[in-house]
């Protein structure tokens, strides 16, 4: 059983975290986070597949190639990307100076920068923040440093839980940031998850991999894939279960809890992109294989007149089939059927006389759902993304102000 519990990354035994305003933010909005194990944990990442790279994920892509980490650093409203070797110099230096004030290596410490692309970091605001930073660590600190990690995101994402493995009591602890720039592989988003699990490093990284690919990786906002993004798991043994070192029983359990937080922190992206008003689901199932399932729910997710549409509360599910239309699938339009909730829009490929006035209602709520069938095959996917509304283009028309 899986119950949730109050602390995020800090609820796991012998995690610390803060969060700190170090003047990075207008209006001395909490700007800088620690996230700190009392002893060196196990440690896996996803990255983003963005050709071009923040420095601060660079180095970070670097240490964690020890699969050992014992703190990870992360600033908001700064990027530190597309700088050159100063960006690189700046990130070994925000992980150079945690590493002397936690008395650890600094190859253990892992750097994460979020905001504006091409601007200079300030580092000796980022250094103060990060001196402030350390002296407030504390195991009632995961909601600062939720809180310090956020852009444009309206609410912070946290989340964590407990459950039993090998009769031990486990606990993962999970935050996240991301509103805009959303879309696999990966987002602008930066998962920290923490736990307190004893398990292998092997298979730590299959299933934090094995999560992502049908969580943060099946959210997408506007289509965009930004330079900084990243999800990071630390394990640091402290539950004293006996260990899993292999796909048993165990294992399952503690995946099925991962992805439990994952998905959690999955759909709260999506339902706070940028202006958004409500979380949409699409759902695509007879596809012939899975690629032609992702192709499908991919398309209609990144719709603008999709999105648009649903905003709107107009049941225009034309745009939806001619998303599906372009998307690459191979699929036959005269056996498509579409439903928005639980209302059948769409027969055989065909317009249905349905009730306007109960899609409608459908529509008002803040989460709806999309249904694809293709009636071509078993596969099936699903993804998570948000309507669009006259704010996302105030938000990102006026982003560097």
């Amino acid at each position: 059983m899986i119950n949730i519990i109050d602390g995020g990354v800090t609820a796991p035994k012998g995690f610390k975290a803060s969060g700190v305003a170090c003047g990075l933010k207008n209006k001395q909005k909490k700007d800088l986070a620690v996230v700190y194990s009392n002893d060196i944990a196990v440690a896996a990442g996803v990255f983003t597949k963005n050709v071009v790279k923040g420095h601060s994920l660079q180095l970070t892509m670097e240490h964690i190639k020890s699969g050992h980490a014992r703190a990870l650093v992360i600033n908001s409203g700064n990027a530190n990307a597309c700088l050159g070797e100063r960006g690189y110099r700046d990130a070994e230096e925000m992980a150079s100076l945690a590493a002397q004030l936690l008395n650890c290596d600094t190859k253990n410490v892992l750097v994460g920068s979020t905001g504006v692309i091409g601007m200079p970091l300030d580092l000796p605001k980022v250094c103060s923040g990060i001196k402030d930073a350390v002296s407030l660590l504390s195991e009632e600190g995961g909601h600062d440093a939720a809180e310090a990690i956020m852009t444009t995101d309206l609410v912070s994402k946290e989340i964590a839980v407990e459950f039993e493995i090998q009769g031990e009591k486990v606990r993962i602890g999970a935050m996240a940031k991301g509103s805009g720039m959303i879309h696999p592989n990966m987002a602008t988003m930066i998962g920290v998850i923490t736990t307190d699990a004893n398990i292998s490093k092997e298979l730590l990284d299959k299933a934090l991999k094995d999560a992502i690919a049908h969580t943060f990786n099946r959210v997408s906002v506007d289509g965009d894939t930004s330079v900084c993004d990243m999800v990071v798991i630390l394990a640091n043994g402290e539950a004293n279960n006996e260990g899993i070192v292999k796909e048993d029983i165990d294992y399952s359990t503690f995946k099925s809890a991962l992805e439990y937080v994952c998905t959690h922190l999955s759909k709260m992206i999506a339902k706070d992109g940028e202006g958004a008003t409500k979380l949409i689901e699409v759902v695509v199932e007879g596809a012939k294989n899975d690629e032609d399932a992702y192709n499908v729910v991919s398309a209609v997710a990144k719709s603008p007149l999709v999105k648009t549409a649903i905003f709107g509360e107009d049941a225009n599910w034309g745009r939806i089939i001619t998303a599906a239309g372009y998307s690459g699938a191979d699929f036959d339009p005269n056996l498509v059927d579409i439903y928005i909730g639980e209302l059948m829009v769409c027969h055989s490929g065909t317009g249905l006389n349905f009730d306007e006035e109960k899609a409608k209602e459908i529509l008002k709520e803040d989460e709806v759902r999309i249904k694809i069938d293709l009636k071509m095959g078993d596969a099936s996917d699903r993804i998570w993304t948000c309507d669009f509304s006259y704010d996302y283009v105030k938000i990102n028309g006026s982003y560097r102000s």
